[in-house]
């Protein structure tokens, strides 16, 4: 007997219509708040941590290493993904407290809100701190080394990750609730918390994460070209509305975002970047040290000429066509689910 698909994922916008869109409000209105328990993504971290010992242990030494530390990598992300997704499952089946719980995990796997107010805060540092304590400020949301940046830099590098998270922080979450609720959001974490603690290419990572980076990849490929989208449409929107729009640049035409974006060492992030880059009107990516090791990326955004530098206005400009693109290509997105649930 076959199950049906919304006893295997509750709460998902096949079943229940309203909690991704009231899941969105709480995460732009409220980030994330302090509570006197612990955000559900530091439980998933703690966890995976845990898991390293054993699948080291597991893969041993000796011949062919790399390739039973890919096989252990990938054991500790099924045990992961597996007991997250049934830890989640469980709570929100409860009768009457899984409502709750599935609007509160809902509203958890999203981070659009928790990511403009750090990157607010971020901003107000590179601009106002010393400079050693603006590069503290942005090492809080960067893997790659701040140490001899200056103020401009700091300023394109905080811009470089709060365009690449737009995909990671809600794109990509948000698209995974509407199609399977909260289990399939929270799954979808499990593999991004995984590619976010091994997913890096150097000696202690570079097999044991081999498996949570490639699966972030296949998870975010979807999410990552709608990012280009929900931006677009944000941008065109904003053009007819009565607002007052922030970002000055123009929209190059999706096969140039495409082409730029194809050049990027990631097969995702390079979308949502160059998106904003353009619509921002300064220039993105460009080579970066990661762990000592420089990595050689394209630029992304206008030529070097008709670019603009990255200053304080153009990074609230930044935030503001992220959040807009949001609440645009968010609900857009919903509206199309809903559409294939009446037809389907």
């Amino acid at each position: 007997m076959s199950v049906p698909l919304p006893a295997l994922l509750p709460w998902s916008v096949w079943e229940c219509w309203w909690l991704a869109p009231l899941a969105l409000l709480l995460d732009l209105l409220l980030g994330d708040p302090a509570l006197p328990w612990p955000h559900p993504v530091c439980l998933v971290g703690r966890c995976l941590a845990r898991l390293e010992a054993p699948a080291r242990r597991i893969a041993g030494r000796g011949p062919n290493l790399a390739l039973r530390l890919r096989l252990a990598g990938a054991g500790a992300l099924a045990l992961l993904c597996s007991g997250t997704g049934a830890a989640v499952w469980l709570l929100v089946s409860l009768p009457v407290a899984g409502g709750l719980l599935a609007l509160y995990l809902a509203w958890a796997g999203l981070a659009m809100g928790s990511l403009a107010r750090i990157g607010r805060e971020v901003a107000a540092a590179v601009e106002g701190a010393p400079p050693p304590e603006a590069r503290t400020a942005l090492a809080r949301l960067v893997s790659r080394d701040v140490s001899a940046l200056d103020r401009p830099m700091l300023r394109k590098t905080l811009a470089d990750t709060l365009s690449e998270n737009f995909t990671d922080a809600f794109l990509a979450p948000w698209f995974w609730l509407l199609v399977g609720g909260p289990v399939a959001l929270w799954i979808y974490k499990a593999v991004s918390t995984g590619d976010s603690m091994w997913g890096y290419l150097n000696a202690r990572w570079r097999w044991l994460g081999w498996a949570p980076a490639r699966a972030d990849d296949a998870l975010a490929f979807v999410p990552a070209r709608l990012s280009v989208l929900a931006l677009r449409l944000a941008d065109a929107l904003a053009r007819l509305c009565p607002i007052r729009r922030q970002w000055t640049g123009r929209w190059p035409g999706l096969a140039v975002v495409a082409r730029e974006a194809r050049g990027m060492p990631s097969p995702n992030s390079g979308w949502s970047m160059t998106a904003c880059a353009w619509l921002c009107g300064s220039r993105m990516a460009g080579p970066s040290v990661y762990f000592g090791e420089l990595v050689v990326k394209p630029w992304l955004g206008p030529p070097e000429a008709d670019a603009a530098p990255w200053d304080a206005a153009r990074i609230r400009a930044l935030l503001a066509l992220e959040q807009w693109g949001a609440v645009c290509g968010g609900l857009a997105l919903w509206i199309a689910c809903l559409g294939m649930r009446l037809l389907f």
